[in-house]
């Protein structure tokens, strides 16, 4: 069928005396279909219909087609034959004279069938799974997390302990070997020991299935052998085989970030998070066995191996050659800068789960560190803070400097509406600050100090800065803690309180 606004202006030519044949080549379409649309006394819409199939020229042929389809369950994905592909074969080795869209047809509705056959089996029930104490299932959720007042899409990675329900989540923002590592390491650290056997979902995060083999990376292969850590990978299209952590993922989802959990450092925020999740089966008895959940989870405590005595370092290491202005590139869209010290030279790249870290190859200093940077749109991650000691110098230049790039837009129009003795001022303190307590905490301290104060004095910043680097820990003076009360009387006094002072003293 043509579109309709195909079919109203065959019928406006043919009612205004146009023939046929000048419509047709008008509108675009061949004389029979002007015609009849042109002379159709009934346009209105018709239930529509399924088409009964008709294969008559696969006669004999059916077989093969099922053949090949059946063959391709044991195929990788991206190996499978197509419909273009089935009709070659066809035509190639078994002399088959039929149209594409016949053999198009016929795939679409067997492919159908074997999906219904296969749904079929699922609803039928699965075999009951039993879990030893200390063996835990891994898997990824997705979810949505307010990151220093930006929305953005991350990705958690939740461990389950199918023995006592229980399950312990630690949010990244991609699903590499780095941060299985990472989280995993977290989640050790944490239950006091490694599990005597995790079951990853198709090799997730640590390496990619090739057919029926599953090719690891060597972080992930360095991580296990580290811990002593045991691992296998559930079969394609077997979610019995993994429910467990699937049902946590969506647990942990509705329960920890619904609302949309804020925060600005997310390493802080996953220490946080472990303790939440755990606390999610604080009285909850197991659905199966009607025990405490964290009665059993002692019994998978009791399961673990000992830790090794150090921690594994869950970063992956590259070389990067620097281009002529000192950045180099991860992901093919990631840009990192070295310094134009390094222009046109190598550098040793640490890639971890949340940071990137730049080394010199040949003495192993540091040469720049920064948050690691995720997703599919180009970034610049040039450190502010290298610009930062020439800004102070030449001001003038802060409309077009990363400087104000890496800002807040708050403080970014604050700074912007400032004379240039004050900007000058500002941008030394920001200097200043970031030396003493890094450009996080810096620019922390900055937001809150115009926030508290509307303004960016020194003493304002200095002073949010250093409780924004401490992460706001308060100090315990416990039994030495000094007495104010002084204090409360001699203002009472200096206010011109109606006590005598003599007797307030």
């Amino acid at each position: 069928m043509i579109g309709v606004d195909k079919i109203q202006d065959i019928r406006e030519m043919y009612r205004n005396g146009e023939p046929i044949a000048r419509i047709a080549r008008k509108v675009g379409v061949c004389e029979p279909t002007a015609r009849k649309y042109a002379k159709m006394e009934d346009l209105s819409p018709e239930m529509p219909r399924k088409r009964e199939p008709r294969h008559s020229s696969l006669e004999g042929f059916e077989r093969f087609i099922d053949e090949m389809l059946e063959e391709d369950r044991r195929c990788w994905r991206k190996q499978r034959h197509t419909a273009v592909r089935i009709l070659d074969r066809l035509r190639n080795e078994h002399g088959f004279k039929g149209s594409y869209s016949t053999v198009q047809r016929y795939v679409k509705e067997k492919r159908e069938e074997m999906a219904a056959e296969r749904d079929a089996r699922g609803l039928a029930g699965f075999l009951a799974l039993e879990w030893l104490p200390g063996e835990c299932q891994v898997d990824f959720g997705e979810a949505d997390f307010r990151v220093r007042g930006v929305v953005t899409r991350g990705k958690y990675l939740t461990v389950s302990f199918p023995h006592s329900n229980v399950g312990l989540t630690q949010v990244f923002w991609g699903e590499t070997a780095e941060c299985v590592c990472e989280g995993l390491a977290n989640v050790f650290e944490f239950i006091g020991g490694v599990p005597g056997r995790a079951v990853f979902d198709n090799a997730t995060g640590i390496g990619r299935r090739v057919g029926d083999e599953i090719r690891l990376s060597e972080l992930f292969r360095l991580f296990c052998a580290h811990y002593g850590l045991s691992y296998s990978f559930t079969n394609p299209y077997s979610g019995n085989e993994k429910g467990n952590v699937e049902n946590k993922v969506g647990t942990h989802r509705r329960n920890m970030f619904v609302p949309v959990p804020a925060f600005s450092d997310v390493e802080a925020f996953n220490r946080r998070l472990l303790e939440q999740s755990l606390s999610l089966s604080d009285g909850k008895p197991h659905w199966r066995k009607g025990t405490p959940e964290l009665d059993l989870f002692e019994e998978d405590r009791a399961a673990l191996s000992a830790l090794a005595p150090q921690r594994f370092s869950c970063r992956r290491w590259e070389t990067r050659k620097c281009s002529k202005q000192g950045t180099f590139t991860l992901g093919g869209i990631h840009r990192y800068c070295a310094g134009p010290a390094w222009a046109g030279k190598e550098v040793a790249v640490s890639l971890g789960a949340f940071h990137v870290e730049v080394f010199d190859p040949k003495t192993g200093d540091g040469i720049a560190s920064y948050e690691r940077e995720w997703g599919q749109a180009p970034t610049d991650s040039a450190d502010p803070v290298l610009q930062l000691r020439l800004l102070c110098l030449r001001p003038g230049g802060w409309r077009d400097s990363v400087v104000r790039k890496s800002l807040p837009e708050e403080l970014v129009a604050f700074l912007d509406a400032e004379p240039k003795e004050s900007l000058s001022e500002s941008l030394r303190t920001l200097r200043d600050e970031s030396a003493e307590h890094g450009w996080k905490a810096a620019v922390e301290g900055m937001q809150r100090a115009l926030g508290a104060t509307g303004g960016l004095g020194r003493a304002s910043v200095s002073l949010c800065a250093a409780n924004a680097a401490s992460g706001d820990a308060r100090i315990d003076y416990g039994k030495d803690a000094p007495d104010l009360g002084m204090y409360d009387v001699a203002m009472g006094i200096q206010k011109g309180g109606a006590a005598d002072a003599a007797v307030q003293l």
